[in-house]
């Protein structure tokens, strides 16, 4: 018992032993195979990221440069032609022309006219400051701009526009002025406010998104346009913004985190002889919304990828270890059944040479003994007296001797059968002989074995020594699965039409419904290690195969097991044939 837990232990440890090789072994292949995966495509990964995110930024700055510009030239350009019509008035008429105020409002409804209400007034302003002549909806007739800061600009300069003030109307306006000289001299100016609302809504149409706004600002960043309530200007973004070097390269750009800590996209184009600029802000966020969603889309297909990578390689090398396992189960099983088999087989001759010594004794014991009864009878002996149990003994002797020399002589019958040679064979006498060489074993598992032959049987073609071995097989195998006192195994032959069919029935415990699909499987056994290889059923199943028969289990668990061999009959006409070309032609 001590030593059988010894060995118990030692092949637990083992097995533990093994497990660890095999859970290291997956480790180490799933990470050489992770990792030869993964580097080639996290490396093409990141440079299509940063080369892609590259382009797509410049790609974005260079839109964005490209919208302010084109706002930015357009109303650069209004401003240009409000001014310029404001010239020609003041080229085209004289001061004293002008001071009608008749003339005035022709010429403002005109202007209005041909610039969708763009102007709402006109004034004649003299070299003091005092508008003679006014032409619009407000009462501003001999205001007094003398100490206005952009009358002293405009009565300086040839053409002006103003920045945006409230004034004497108290609402934010800009003008664009013309300079004039009167017959005197004297300088003068006409001034045209124009529609701030309209201004305005111009600029706030350049929008992007829900966060892209534009606004205009002068150098000083005081704001030209108004905002909403909700939209607001970081104000250090608008200093870095006013203090571009636009000499630099138009437009400018750059980025700045607000209050919030959102990163703003900031685009700058000068207007107005650089005294304005126009500027587009928007939240970087937005601006890349496709490039952080191709991101995020690139970075989950990667991710997935990689688990793909990481699930398929796990279940390979799973697959691949089992095999492995496998394999080695096998191996280890081969080598027990090459080392069994050699165990056998010199069992076998052994058994063979005792049975060759012991037959010789036997014979002169059984001659000896038939002698005696001779000398006996010719003596005249009869009237001795234990003569009668004399001649009984005699005769015990004889028929004892005369049985153990039958079984000596199946026993080197079969232990010398070694052709695999086919031939027509009768079933009934493989039987017999099986039922014979197993009878002892059977009697000590307290088991009989019963023949029922049909005594017209056919032949079948066969190799003899493959049949015995499977006669013994199913025999054996029978009296191994008997755990009853008063075991029966029968062995039956009969004819069904063409075929010639053998059964061997035994009253054992049965075999369990999930085994008997793998009855026939090579190294399926359910006996204890070292009982049996596992390949007893499977031979069987290929003997019959190979002879162009079948093999086939019928199993109740508590009840017994049939085995059912069907082989085709030899008929009489082939086997007369077989037998013509058996025996030689006397004409040849």
């Amino acid at each position: 018992m001590a030593k059988c837990s010894v060995i118990q232990g030692e092949a637990q440890r083992q097995q533990a032993g093994k497990r660890l090789e095999y859970a290291k072994f997956r480790r180490a292949m799933t990470l050489v195979v992770t990792a030869v995966s993964m580097t080639p495509l996290l490396l093409l990964s990141a440079v299509l990221y940063f080369s892609y995110h590259a382009v797509y930024e410049g790609k974005v700055f260079d839109h964005l440069e490209a919208v302010v510009e084109r706002h930015a030239l357009a109303i650069d350009e209004f401003l240009f032609e409000r001014r310029q019509n404001v010239r020609m008035q003041v080229d085209s008429y004289t001061y004293e022309q002008l001071r009608d105020e008749s003339l005035l409002n022709d010429r403002l409804r005109k202007m209005q006219s041909n610039y969708s209400n763009d102007y709402v007034d006109l004034g004649l302003v003299d070299e003091k400051g005092l508008q003679p002549a006014y032409a619009g909806p407000f009462r501003l007739l001999q205001a007094d701009y003398g100490a206005a800061p952009w009358f002293r600009q405009a009565i300086a300069e040839d053409r002006f526009i103003s920045d945006v003030f409230s004034g004497i109307r108290g609402t934010p306006h800009f003008i664009v002025t013309a300079r004039g000289r009167k017959t005197g001299g004297e300088a003068f100016i006409l001034r045209a406010t124009i529609d701030f609302a309209h201004f305005n809504e111009r600029v706030r149409q350049i929008r992007m998104g829900t966060t892209g706004l534009a606004f205009l600002v002068n150098r000083q960043g005081e704001f030209q346009t108004n905002l909403r309530p909700d939209e607001t200007v970081d104000h250090e973004a608008l200093a870095a913004i006013t203090a571009l070097d636009f000499g630099k390269g138009l437009p400018r750009h750059l980025e700045k985190a607000n209050a919030q800590n959102r990163t703003m996209i900031y685009v700058a184009y000068p207007l107005k002889m650089k005294d304005w600029i126009l500027v587009f802000q928007q939240e970087r966020h937005e601006a890349f919304a496709h490039l952080y969603n191709a991101q995020l889309i690139s970075v989950s297909v990667l991710l997935l990828g990689g688990l793909a990578i990481v699930g398929t390689a796990l279940a390979l090398i799973r697959r691949m270890v089992q095999r492995i396992s496998v394999a080695e189960q096998d191996q280890e099983v081969l080598q027990k059944q090459v080392v069994e088999t050699g165990k056998l087989a010199a069992i076998g001759e052994l058994a063979a040479g005792i049975a060759h010594e012991i037959n010789n004794p036997l014979a002169i014991m059984v001659e000896h003994a038939g002698w005696i009864d001779d000398l006996m009878k010719g003596e005249n002996t009869s009237g001795m007296k234990n003569f009668q149990e004399m001649q009984n003994s005699l005769k015990e002797i004889e028929i004892q001797g005369r049985r153990c020399k039958e079984i000596t002589h199946k026993l080197l019958s079969f232990a010398r059968r070694t052709d695999s040679r086919v031939q027509e064979t009768q079933l009934n006498d493989l039987m017999q002989e099986v039922a014979g060489v197993s009878a002892q074993k059977a009697r000590y598992g307290n088991t009989i074995i019963r023949l029922e032959l049909d005594p017209d049987l056919p032949t079948v073609h066969i190799s003899p020594t493959e049949m015995q071995q499977v006669l013994l097989n199913l025999v054996n195998n029978a009296i191994d699965a008997m755990n009853k006192p008063e075991g029966v195994i029968v062995m039956r032959s009969h004819q069904d039409d063409s075929w010639v069919v053998l059964e061997v029935e035994d009253n054992g415990q049965g075999i369990p419904q999930a085994n008997m699909a793998r009855i026939f499987e090579p190294f399926f056994t359910t006996k204890a290690v070292g009982k049996g290889t596992g390949l007893g059923l499977s031979i069987c199943y290929g003997i019959i195969d190979k002879s162009g028969g079948t093999i086939s289990v019928d199993s109740t668990p508590g009840q017994g097991t049939s085995f059912t061999v069907r082989l085709p009959a030899t008929l009489p006409a082939a086997a007369d044939e077989q037998q013509t070309e058996s025996i030689p032609n006397k004409g040849d």
